[in-house]
């Protein structure tokens, strides 16, 4: 037995008990003839005592060689401590040590393995075994199964089935990119990893399977960012004889399970806004709700006075920002640069100050009176002491420059508490999105979402007005999940093939058995996927999701850990039939 106790569970109680403890040396204390030395596990951190009075001769003198991250095994009584330490469980105790094992040395880490860490991101990506040890990561990962295992709970409760899918499947033409497997066994021929289990759920549907979930991996291979990674983690569900509403209750439901038995949070409201108030009232279809700033367009007010500029944009719009009245020239000129960076691409910024008697001072009073200034004070819902900013230009870009600076603004003012929660539901997205380069439509969403009823027959005529029946969950301006109600037959799941571009050949040998399926007998169904990663990272009080995944890749899709993707031997590559030539 190498212990009888963790190093994070001993207390008072425990005095007089012999003990028996494994772990790591996080750090030593050498006073002569005393030495401490803190042992530390998954669970918590053990102060060690070896005295020279009482300690064995050859236990001391082995004490004195251990090094940073030993591996080492203890055996000795539990007593009382001296300088007690409140600031961790076992802090009222120590180990006087009686037998001392060392069951591995340890190199010096190449960075120290403390909370606050001098190493930086890069080497401990590298040395990321040693980055787990850390208190920040390891409870980052053991915060990730407390979500999973409520998930599974959940759902388990509510009579859904884990069931696992295949991950080499058929590469298909939409969505990112796939990541392709080479088949030896056929050559010239290729699996691809999913990037969802969607058909394979579908298909389960139309076995009756009735409610299928999986905490499952998906791939994509695309450009990455920091909420983004290569392989990543869905909570995937699918329903068979629902309605959106039925799912929508679901997922609400689950949401604040996990609200609750995470963070100790009740909430009750799941607003609901469509597609076209999000990007009109936020400028996105994530929008956080948190706090205010809502659009106010200007057109009405703020067009035909003889500034050019905003006559001649598409969209003219301002957001009032709460308090920002006395921002000084030097931080407005700030905020003007900043959106004229690539990142945001606005050419200029207009602002209105709204002073606290009532009259408002702009950049643009020349061509402007006070019964404009509060016309748009009422647009956008300003209040003496608050700032209106306004861009104009192309709507939809104007709209995405605007929304860039409402979350920056927002966090430059603290609006942004982690520990505030603002779950809502977007429906009612666009079915189709019009690519301006091919002029082909595109799905949305995915080829199998259905159409709203009520707008099958704009399919024909304006395509790009017809709805969808499609649903994403947004929390804290974050998607965190989305589905739709699918396609359930063979005609309207061809005729959607029909309006992306595909011909009836490309539509029968991509999905030709999905669509052979559905004539035996496939229920109306539908269903939604959470991003586990992403969900837990703003669970966990984080934008980013590295730290809750235990061997993460960096910003080029490389893990420096094991070095890859990485090159293989020339003879895997010839009996996949596949050459290389290296230039």
């Amino acid at each position: 037995m190498y212990r009888s106790h963790n190093c994070g569970e001993l207390n008072a109680s425990n005095i007089n008990t012999e003990v028996t403890l494994a772990g790591w040396v996080q750090k030593s204390r050498d006073k002569g003839f005393m030495n401490w030395v803190d042992l530390r596990d998954r669970y918590g951190i053990t102060q060690l005592i070896f005295d020279e009075s009482r300690t064995e001769k050859s236990v001391f003198e082995l004490a004195k060689t251990l090094g940073r991250e030993f591996v080492i095994q203890v055996k000795g009584t539990v007593i009382e401590r001296e300088a007690k330490n409140k600031n961790i469980p076992t802090g009222e105790i120590e180990i006087l040590v009686s037998e001392l094992t060392i069951l591995n040395t340890a190199l010096t880490p190449p960075f120290t393995i403390e909370d606050e860490t001098d190493g930086g991101e890069d080497i401990r990506m590298k040395y990321r075994y040693l980055d787990i040890r850390r208190n920040p990561v390891k409870n980052s990962l053991l915060f990730r199964h407390k979500v999973a295992i409520e998930v599974r709970k959940y759902l388990s409760d509510l009579d859904f089935c884990e069931v696992e899918t295949p991950y080499l499947i058929k590469s298909t033409p939409e969505g990112a990119r796939d990541f392709v497997v080479p088949s030896r066994m056929n050559e010239g021929q290729f699996y691809a990893l999913p990037q969802s289990p969607q058909t394979f759920k579908q298909l389960l549907m139309v076995g009756g399977m009735d409610k299928y979930f999986q905490i499952v991996k998906c791939f994509r291979d695309e450009d990455l960012r920091a909420d983004r990674q290569p392989e990543f983690t869905q909570i995937d569900c699918e329903m068979a004889f629902v309605e959106q509403e039925d799912i929508l209750n679901v997922f609400e439901g689950l949401t604040r399970h996990l609200l609750k038995e995470i963070k100790g949070i009740e909430v009750e409201k799941f607003p609901r806004i469509t597609y076209e108030y999000a990007m009109k009232t936020y400028g996105n279809d994530k929008p956080d709700i948190r706090f205010g700033m809502k659009f106010g367009e200007l057109n009405e007010f703020a067009q035909h006075k003889e500034f050019s500029v905003f006559n001649a944009a598409e969209l003219v719009v301002g957001i009032a920002v709460p308090g920002a009245g006395n921002y000084t020239r030097k931080e407005i000129d700030g905020l003007i640069d900043w959106v004229k960076r690539p990142q945001v691409g606005a050419s200029g910024m207009v602002y209105v100050k709204c002073n606290e008697d009532g009259t408002f001072k702009s950049s643009v009073d020349k061509f402007y009176d006070q019964d404009d200034l509060a016309n748009w004070a009422k647009a956008t819902e300003a209040n003496p002491g608050d700032m209106i900013f306004v861009l104009s230009g192309p709507a939809n870009k104007t709209r995405a420059q605007l929304s860039a600076l409402r979350m920056e603004l927002a966090t430059r003012l603290g609006l942004r508490n982690p520990e505030e929660f603002a779950p809502l539901w977007v429906v009612d997205f666009p079915l189709l999105e019009l690519d301006e380069e091919s002029g082909r439509y595109h799905a949305m969403h995915h080829p199998f979402t259905s159409p709203k009823p009520e707008d099958m027959a704009l399919l024909e005529t304006e395509p790009g007005k017809v709805r969808a029946n499609a649903y994403d969950m947004v929390l804290n301006g974050n998607e965190i999940g989305g589905g739709s109600i699918r396609i359930h037959d063979k005609a309207t799941q061809q005729l959607m093939f029909k309006y992306l571009g595909f011909t009836e050949e490309e539509a029968k040998a991509q999905f030709g058995f999905l669509m052979d399926a559905f004539q035996f007998g496939a229920p109306p169904h539908g269903g939604l996927a959470f991003g586990l990663d992403r969900l837990v990272a703003i669970l966990g009080g984080q934008e980013t999701i590295r730290d809750f995944i235990a061997f993460p890749k960096n910003n080029a899709g490389r893990d420096v850990m094991i070095d890859a993707p990485a090159a293989i031997d020339e003879t895997q590559l010839k009996e996949l039939h596949i050459k290389v030539d290296l230039v």
